[in-house]
């Protein structure tokens, strides 16, 4: 992981203001800095790729992009023998939670505010990158809505940009998000001249920088202060969730990840005096498999039914505000958490662009550009990282060598209640869900005609 920082590299200031003068590039239109004046240098144009999600901006946006979602193999994994129904299931599963869906987004103001947030961390980042003295282009691609990761690209070739740096807003890595994102990004490599002889570098996650773990501490603590006694105050960590089998088969690193960015600003707050106790869960499950645990849920009528009073959330693994923190926690774990016993509630906002997070990022790409590369390599090196920073493909590698095809979990079945037996039964049920929807669509009759689905695939 990039989790380096500036001031660990020794670089003097003139040094560095020296080494950063030749990196000329544009700037997005957004942007409210006069670069009409800005040299070039040489040839070189330094770009930077936000990776994120991706959400409806309106109503009639919720199905379609849950299509796109369900739609990619990272995060709907069928066996090879059952791949041609990737799009078929995608438009299935879309369909039946799209009134849901649409309800949670009619909730908090018909859309997700995802892109717009995006777009402001995507500025704010340029402005401390020129005030940083790297003059360079920021491109935001999501991966299930506009803009989309081909568009940004299109973008990227039409300025011309030479060195790209591939920044997932994600600050763990894992299978289904940043991952996903840099597999899509390695197949557009792949197949274009210009982007195969472009250089770029891969910030994989960024959970342990310094400015990302203060920037969360000091969140943390301006909460806790509005409580009566903060002094009692339970905090709760929610991650989003993934399958467990991607932990547990195809190695993804985000559960430790996640345990060891939840350790390092539980340490940020000790040096701040705060030492209430604390607990992490996960949410957004979906699905018959099962997932990481402890689930949200479960854990916050467990901390009820044990006489926690006060609960602060905090929003782990989100660095912008969307249907997972203003509706399913805002809303659905805070009425669960009164109805549990739990008196006072209160809430962690996201990190957006809250400058010291957004500086620390700057830094992170400052640090990942090729002429301090052998540097930041070396220091990865020392602290022994899970994933590496480096190009697309060999990250790509270092932790899903099966390339989108889980092996097998287990050598025998397993009955009872194991966690085994929980996993293939998981499986049994979808391919009991697949077999009744190739019934479906090949005989055109059944209970999906008969509940007018099935004809909206049409």
């Amino acid at each position: 992981m990039s989790h380096l920082y500036l001031s660990q590299l020794q670089i003097p200031t003139q040094s560095l203001n020296k080494l950063l003068l030749p990196l000329g590039a544009l700037v997005t239109s957004q942007t409210q800095l006069d670069v009409s004046n800005v040299p070039i240098v040489d040839e070189d144009k330094i770009g930077v790729l936000l990776l994120n999600l991706g959400g409806p901006e309106t109503l009639d946006d919720v199905q379609p992009f849950l299509f796109n979602l369900f739609a990619d193999p990272d995060i709907i994994r069928l066996p090879r023998l059952f791949r041609f129904l990737q799009m078929p299931l995608a438009q299935f599963i879309s369909v039946l939670r799209a009134p849901k869906s649409k309800e949670g987004y009619a909730s908090i103001g018909g859309g997700s505010p995802l892109r717009q947030i995006t777009d402001a961390q995507a500025e704010e980042l340029m402005k401390f990158l020129w005030e940083k003295n790297v003059p360079a282009k920021v491109y935001v691609g999501m991966r299930y809505w506009h803009p989309f990761t081909e568009e940004a690209i299109e973008q990227i070739k039409r300025d011309r940009i030479t060195k790209l740096v591939v920044l997932p807003l994600y600050p763990q890595f894992s299978i289904s998000t940043s991952g996903s994102s840099l597999r899509l990004l390695e197949s557009i490599f792949r197949e274009d001249e210009y982007l195969v002889n472009m250089q770029h570098t891969v910030i994989p996650s960024w959970y342990q920088r310094e400015g990302y773990i203060k920037a969360m501490a000091k969140l943390i603590e301006n909460e806790l202060k509005k409580f009566g006694s903060p002094e009692e105050v339970m905090i709760f960590f929610s991650a989003h969730g993934v399958p467990l089998a991607y932990v547990e088969e195809a190695g993804d690193p985000y559960k430790a990840e996640m345990e060891e960015c939840v350790d390092l600003i539980m340490e940020e707050l000790e040096k701040r005096k705060i030492t209430n106790s604390y607990t992490l869960a996960y949410q957004s499950r979906v699905g018959p498999v099962e997932w990481l645990k402890p689930y949200t849920d479960e854990t916050i009528i467990e901390l009820g039914q044990k006489g926690v009073k006060s609960l602060l959330a905090v929003p782990i693994s989100f660095v912008s505000e969307h249907i997972e923190t203003l509706e399913e926690i805002d809303v659905e774990y805070k009425e669960l958490a009164l109805k549990s016993g739990i008196e006072k509630w209160g809430r962690v906002p996201a990190l957006g662009c809250e400058p010291t997070f957004i500086s620390d990022l700057a830094d992170a790409v400052i640090e990942s550009l090729p002429y301090v590369g052998a540097m930041a390599v070396s220091n990865l090196e020392a602290r022994q990282s899970l994933v590496p920073l480096g190009s697309v493909e060999e990250l790509l590698a270092a932790y899903d060598s099966q390339r989108r095809e889980l092996p097998p979990p287990v050598t025998m079945w397993e009955w009872g209640w194991t966690k085994s037996a929980e996993t293939w039964n998981g499986r049994a049920a979808m391919l009991a869900v697949l077999v009744l929807l190739v019934l479906e669509v090949t005989t055109g009759e059944g209970f999906l005609h008969q509940w007018g689905i099935l004809p909206l695939f049409r």
